[in-house]
């Protein structure tokens, strides 16, 4: 009878130990369960979110996940609202901020002198800016959480090679991260491409660029591509323009292709479209508009005509490459299928062909680059007039004015079907996307914005003439 007492009470123990361990694995899990579902939503074990390019991470502008929409930065216009961090960035830049896991990346060019001339506000004039003393143009590593600034290196520092125009600057380009590299392109100020850490891998110097018209220099503003281990450069100075790519992991040159008699001036970005049947760098410009295999450089396709300051960066989406530019009387838009050859410049009673999805030959764009976001293609211009389009169809939608002095000279980006345009004005502009014009919000940054906004991990980063702004 004590025995069997005994062993009841043992066992009676032994099954609340049990139970109390069982509990206790439970309650643990459930706990870590929790802790893993706050990381994922906050983004952490999915790791952050990169833009590790110039609008984004396949270049068209379209952002993962959502972002903000209202917020005041302007501290003149009532209370700071919705601002993560707000950091000085030294110089004049209209570089935009590129991400690549918890830092950013920008770069400025900074005068020795004094502070550097912006024309800013509605005119065009074709002059050079009064901005040719000594300058250093930096690359610098911001913290993405913080603003903190982790480290800036000088890439070069001198008197400019050629000038700019009084409402471009000496450091117009945005870099690209690609891997652990991260590539800066200044123009006639060289190549440079650094590790994480700012430590200088490799430069090249390609000579004087200088991009200009009625003999007047008016900047560098082409973004360097990144595919692979290649590097992609459009230097259409139009005494000898040419495309050349290099070897990303030493700089050295890979092949170059003449472009005289192909353009004759060009600030855009080449855009690189690889299929499993070729791979292709996709070059704007005037009077031709080119696709180059990028294994040779040979020519795919060509488009003649567009507008004669062909700035925007050709696109992918809906499986097709989208093209716009403006001026001189001519703002076409045109969608071309990847698989096009020869020359498929659309005839004067056509808008489509065999390479040709749609086309029209007005309401594309001056500066910025365009957004397709599902049926819908969303065009801004210098004149602060924002143009929809059916992406598919190419039926013309809306077209309506922005606010006084509603410039947008940046490129736009969408996110969470909202789309973002940053103006010169200092206010970005945010709107529904839809077949009718829908205006959200009017967000004012109390500085002029110039460069395009980046998104990750539900913040926007806006970079004014003076700032870097963090937006949650």
């Amino acid at each position: 009878m004590v025995y069997d007492v005994l062993f009841y009470r043992k066992m009676k123990l032994t099954v609340m130990v049990f139970n109390n361990l069982v509990l206790g694995i439970q309650m643990v899990t459930f706990n870590l369960i929790c802790v893993l579902v706050s990381l994922f939503a906050g983004g952490l074990l999915q790791g952050e979110i990169d833009w590790p390019t110039f609008r984004g991470p396949q270049g068209n502008g379209v952002a993962v996940g959502s972002a903000p929409v209202s917020w005041n930065a302007d501290a003149r216009d009532g209370e700071i609202e919705g601002v993560l961090w707000q950091v000085d960035v030294p110089g004049l830049g209209h570089s935009s901020p590129v991400i690549s896991g918890d830092r950013i990346f920008l770069v400025t060019a900074v005068a020795s002198d004094g502070k550097a001339p912006l024309k800013v506000g509605p005119g065009g004039r074709p002059e050079a800016a009064e901005d040719n003393g000594e300058q250093s143009w930096l690359l610098i590593c911001y913290d993405k959480h913080t603003g903190k600034e982790i480290w800036r290196r000088t890439a070069h520092r001198g008197i400019p090679r050629a000038t700019r125009h009084a409402k471009a600057t000496h450091a117009n380009t945005s870099v690209v991260v690609s891997g652990d590299c991260v590539v800066a392109f200044f123009g006639s100020e060289g190549i440079y491409c650094y590790d994480f850490e700012g430590g200088l891998r490799w430069s090249r110097d390609l000579g004087v660029i200088n991009i200009s018209k009625y003999g007047i220099g008016w900047g560098y503003a082409s973004s360097p591509a990144v595919y692979s281990d290649r590097v992609a450069l459009v230097c259409d100075d139009p005494a000898k323009p040419f495309l050349v790519l290099l070897n990303l992991k030493d700089g050295k040159e890979v092949w170059r292709v003449s472009r005289e008699n192909i353009c004759e001036r060009n600030w855009s970005t080449p855009f690189i479209h690889s299929e499993p049947e070729r791979t292709q760098i996709v070059v704007n410009g005037w009077p031709w508009v080119v696709s180059y295999d990028l294994k040779t450089g040979q020519e795919f396709w060509r488009i003649r005509g567009g507008g004669d300051n062909p700035v925007p960066t050709p696109f992918e989406a809906n499986g097709w490459i989208y093209l716009t530019s403006a001026h001189g009387g001519l703002s076409p838009i045109y969608v071309v299928r990847p698989d096009a050859t020869g020359d498929i410049s659309p005839a004067e009673d056509k808008s489509s062909n065999e390479g040709m999805v749609w086309s029209t030959p007005r309401g594309g764009c001056y500066m910025s680059t365009p957004v397709v976001c599902g049926d819908y293609l969303i065009l801004g211009n210098s004149n602060g007039v924002v143009r929809c389009f059916h992406a598919v169809t190419g039926e013309r939608l809306y077209e309506k004015r922005l606010g006084a002095n509603a410039g947008i000279i940046s490129s736009l980006v969408v996110a969470d079907d909202r789309v973002y345009c940053a103006s010169e004005n200092g206010t970005v502009y945010v709107l529904e996307v839809g077949p009718e014009f829908k205006l959200l919000a009017e967000n004012r940054m109390g500085q002029p914005c110039f460069a395009t906004p980046a998104i990750s991990n539900g913040v926007i980063f806006v970079r004014t003439t003076e700032k870097l702004v963090a937006i949650q």
